[in-house]
């Protein structure tokens, strides 16, 4: 400290002694912690909140929710309703997305396919979520030999063509909400099994999983309290994936005559029902329900990318 003083005068003789005075630090405030604790989803929840493109798409199924549920009850008019005097309408005050053919009104249709789109893509996530989760947490856990043999029924399903395996069951079974539900569900839980297999393959050799073995712990409670809460990352960035492959295909089963029927609003039907017409001029029957499903989508999409980056580990500081 002295030869570091000298020196300083050497060169500076007017510097004041209080320049050289040793800062007096607390203890305690040495060792505060700067940055506040956050758990994992708290963590996970900001940085989410700085992806723009993300929090936009949530905004926008937000959105689209509402529309669903609130938007055939703020339109004046039936979903079924025809008036044949008012066909072809384009978008006006009266009639916010125009009318169709027989005079129905496009905005209530839209709002009631919303309804249909976001049932389809849910359940068929929800049935995903049950059947990956038990079927992929089990072949994780046991291994061996009955990984082996589970995983080889899997890879039999998934070198099976998804849409076609869709197509069939619905020409089997008939056109219906219930029958697109199931037949998405039949080998679209294949994905989500995988994903839960890898994570708890990675995990149950972790500490704290061989110390409830080590105390008796059942293997379904050590699947359900350790292993399943340590996967919900992938897991939830799995479903928001899956609802929009569900709703792209219950729109496409639509539009080709084998999904919804109509008259049932449906956002593939009004679009089959559009495209025969775009070219005489009535452009809105087209355009707002390929307009929704294309946002849906996107919406869906980069919210699950964002869910990606969010909730991974290695990026958490």
């Amino acid at each position: 400290m002295e030869l570091r003083k000298q020196d300083v005068r050497n060169i500076s003789p007017d510097v004041p002694d209080e320049w050289f005075v040793p800062i007096q630090q607390n203890q305690q405030a040495g060792e505060a912690v700067v940055r506040p604790s956050l758990s994992y989803w708290k963590d996970s929840w900001h940085r989410l909140l700085k992806n723009k493109l993300a929090m936009a798409g949530l905004i926008f199924l937000i959105f689209l929710a509402i529309f669903a549920i609130f938007g055939p009850v703020l339109s004046p008019h039936s979903v079924e309703t025809q008036r044949l005097t008012e066909q072809n309408l384009p978008p006006s005050g009266k009639y916010w997305f125009g009318t169709d053919d027989l005079g129905r009104d496009v905005f209530t249709r839209t709002a009631y396919g919303a309804r249909i789109s976001l049932f389809v893509g849910l359940m068929a996530a929800m049935i995903d979520f049950i059947i990956g989760v038990v079927y992929g947490g089990i072949a994780g856990y046991k291994g061996g030999r009955t990984d082996n043999l589970m995983m080889r029924f899997v890879e039999i399903l998934y070198g099976l063509p998804y849409l076609l395996v869709v197509i069939l069951v619905m020409v089997v079974i008939g056109p219906g909400l219930t029958t697109i539900i199931l037949a998405l569900s039949i080998t679209g839980w294949i994905g989500m099994a995988r994903i839960v297999r890898g994570q708890v393959l990675q995990i149950k050799n972790y500490e704290f999983v061989l110390a409830s073995k080590t105390f008796g712990t059942s293997a379904a409670r050590i699947i359900r309290k350790n292993l399943l809460p340590n996967t919900m990352g992938p897991i939830i960035v799995q479903m928001t994936l899956t609802i929009p492959s569900a709703i792209f295909a219950e729109a496409f089963l639509s539009f080709i005559g084998l999904g919804i029927q109509a008259p049932h609003a449906s956002w593939g039907v009004m679009a089959n029902d559009g495209l025969s017409t775009i070219l005489s001029g009535y452009w809105w029957r087209l355009f707002f329900p390929t307009l929704f499903i294309s946002l849906t989508m996107f919406a869906f999409n980069v919210l699950g990318d964002g869910l990606q980056d969010a909730l991974d580990p290695k990026l958490r500081r």
